[in-house]
């Protein structure tokens, strides 16, 4: 124990201390029997101060020694020189029994410390035993516990389940021998990899060996555990059972690449598929995609239900699947009732046409539910030997421009790929896309045509076309008027080109007096919008127009649909003129001129042509037939004198074409009286 003095308080110490000393010699120069035990006090009292070591004991000594017989209190020296020596011995004899006692109770201090911080040592260690038994056994992760020789020193119970050996028996195996091998290199170089420091942690895939032979696939995570030393002393290991995982990723991963319904492959497993099969394909047979549409698919599920619909869908891939069963193919349903075929063709792979054959053969047979029989086909496009170096996607384009064709052709129909007419089909698409923007650059305007009398050759109406000046070359209005369908452009620049050609045939009218009628042609898609008798009378509205003096013509293969007879009838009772275009021989044609509130019809131009190519006398009867139903006749595409003179003879009354002038712009078309 060492008493902390400051300068003064050791300062006075010193001083009694030194008093004590001196009365101490003067009592052994009297010969007083307690003086020496007065100077080992003296000594124990320097110890426990804790001021003074041994060597310095020595050179206090020394002092004193000198010092007290230098003292006038301490002559004659001969009288006390021995009383010093002794009480001089004393003292150092105290300090050093005090010094030894010191010791002593420092070390047994020390000792107890040491087994107190021992026994707490091995409390804390059995309590941590303890902890990771409790953790090891209740864990689900299977935990080793290894010795940097790789040989297993404790293993708990969810490990032995693992891999079906007991912890007991797991003890003293060598972890690699538990790896499979194709992987143990990989982790024996991680696991040096982590004992030199290279890495902290090793995390790993791996599949272990179980005891019935039977490979467990598990992640493994191992880390160092290191000693007091800081030294590595054990690699403990945690292990997650990824079986389960693994199957459930498994599943997921198949849902993700196959259809619900039909459990068929989807789009995106397809297309991976398509990718390699294009580069292994044989390179003379090749192979052949096939991209079907259920026909009539729609009509099922809005008469049946959509379950209806899926349960045909499943017997439709069924009916594929024995088709094609002899076939290396891959069947696959895409969006809605789209199906996708892969045929790797071999030397007995039928042709196209029959293998399309068979399919709808094989749909043709009704299937029954609910008690209801329904039999389907399909329509087909077909990309036959795709080059090997062909992109999946271009492809897969390919057979959907396919499948286009078929599907315009009718129900039941398949169409080849082919270059030059897919590059023709492109370059319309490319048209089709860029019409917005050409349209609002005011690329597209409206063009003007004379109808004219064929007697007398008055002008009796001004038809109104579209056209687009597309870099060197002009579009007429039948090709404008087939682009803006395709993207549904027709809508809203139908409606613009009605109310242009409106405004200004008011506008001419107001300058000469003329009230000639306007001839405006609508596309099926036109006719069958459900806003078009509103976007004709806002037109009229916003123009001041006569709904008189405006005729519009409806293509007459469109009025079988209710939507375009409702729209035609209704324009008729607003007081708006109907027209029947590209009108024709069929007995549906002359049925409709009849039923409907008809003003007149357009005969097309096609059989202007067969007129003029001497088809002359089974059109002859074809006017007083229209007539008859209450119709006047126009003539559409006349060229020449012949034709007009031919047609006015036949009982037409007007007639529009080249031979009465091309189609002008505004500021060119003129009014003229007569054709002659």
């Amino acid at each position: 124990m060492v008493i902390a003095l400051n300068r003064s308080e050791l300062d006075r110490e010193m001083r009694d201390r030194l008093d004590d000393l001196c009365a101490a010699v003067h009592a052994e120069a009297s010969a007083e029997p307690a003086s020496p035990r007065t100077a080992e006090r003296i000594g124990e009292q320097l110890v426990a101060l804790g001021y003074l070591t041994e060597d310095g004991l020595r050179v206090t000594l020394d002092v004193l020694g000198k010092g007290l017989l230098g003292l006038a209190e301490f002559q004659p020296v001969e009288r006390y020189a021995q009383p010093i020596v002794t009480v001089l011995g004393a003292l150092s004899s105290g300090f050093l029994a005090a010094s030894r006692r010191a010791v002593f109770e420092q070390q047994e201090s020390m000792q107890l410390s040491l087994l107190k911080a021992v026994r707490d040592a091995q409390w804390h260690l059995k309590e941590s035993e303890a902890r990771f038994e409790e953790v090891a056994t209740s864990s689900a992760s299977g935990i080793l516990v290894v010795d940097l020789d790789g040989r297993i020193a404790r293993a708990n119970a969810a490990i032995g389940e693992i891999l079906g050996y007991s912890a007991e028996e797991l003890t003293g195996f060598a972890l690699l021998d538990l790896v499979h091998p194709a992987s143990a290199r990989v982790l024996g170089d991680a696991l040096r990899a982590l004992l030199g420091g290279a890495r902290e942690r090793v995390r790993q895939p791996q599949r272990l060996l179980r005891k019935d032979g039977d490979v467990a696939r598990i992640s493994l995570t191992v880390s160092l555990l290191r000693g007091a030393d800081g030294q590595p002393a054990h690699y403990v290991a945690v292990i997650e059972d990824g079986t389960e995982l693994m199957l459930l990723q498994s599943e997921l991963n198949r849902q993700a690449l196959h259809d619900v319904s039909t459990g068929l492959p989807n789009r995106q497993y397809f297309t991976t598929h398509l990718e390699s099969a294009l580069r292994r394909a044989d390179p003379v047979r090749g192979i052949s995609l096939f991209h079907l549409d259920v026909d009539s698919f729609g009509m099922v599920c809005n008469s049946l239900g959509r379950p209806t619909g899926e349960r045909l869908l499943v017997h439709v891939s069924q009916r594929l699947k024995a088709v094609l069963a002899r076939e290396k193919a891959m069947i696959a349903r895409f969006d809605g009732d789209e199906f996708a075929v892969l045929v790797e063709n071999t030397a007995t792979t039928p042709d196209v046409a029959t293998t399309v054959a068979e399919i709808n053969r094989e749909l043709s047979e009704p299937v029954y539910f609910d008690g209801r029989g329904l039999a389907v086909s399909v329509s087909v496009g077909v990309v036959r030997r795709p080059p090997p170096g062909a992109e999946p996607a271009e492809v897969m384009r390919a057979a959907e421009q396919a499948l286009r064709r078929a599907k315009a052709s009718g129900r039941g129909q398949w169409a080849l790929f082919h270059e030059g007419q897919d590059a023709d089909e492109r370059r319309v698409d490319a048209l089709a896309v860029a019409m917005p923007g050409a349209w609002e650059q005011g690329e597209v305007d409206v063009r003007y045509h004379p109808v004219v009398a064929l007697a007398g050759r008055a002008l009796v109406g001004v038809a109104a076309t579209l056209h687009w000046e597309h870099g060197d070359e002009s579009l007429d209005h039948l090709t404008c008027a087939a682009l803006a369908e395709r993207t549904g452009l027709i809508l809203p620049l139908g409606e613009w080109h009605l109310a242009t050609a409106c405004g200004q045939v008011l506008w001419w009218g107001q300058g000469s007096g003329s009230t000639v009628p306007l001839h405006v042609g609508l596309t099926r898609h036109q006719s069958r919008d459900g806003d078009l008798v509103r976007r004709v009378r806002r037109v009229l509205g916003d123009t001041g127009l006569p709904a008189s003096r405006l005729m519009i013509g409806m293509p007459v293969s469109v009025l079988a649909e209710s939507d375009a007879v409702d729209n035609l009838t209704v324009l008729a009772e607003l007081g708006v003129g109907t027209s029947l275009d590209d009108f024709g021989l069929g007995p549906d044609d002359l049925a409709v001129a009849a039923e409907l509130p008809i003003r007149s019809v357009r005969v097309a131009p096609r059989l202007v042509r067969r007129q003029a190519g001497g088809e002359a006398d089974f059109l002859a009867d074809l006017v007083p037939l229209a007539q008859r139903a209450g119709a006047q006749v126009l003539v559409d595409g006349l060229e020449t004198r012949e034709q007009a003179e031919w047609w006015r003879a036949a009982g037409a009354v007007a007639g529009t074409g080249p031979f009465f002038g091309d189609p002008m712009p505004a500021g060119a078309f003129h009014e003229p009286v007569r054709y002659d």
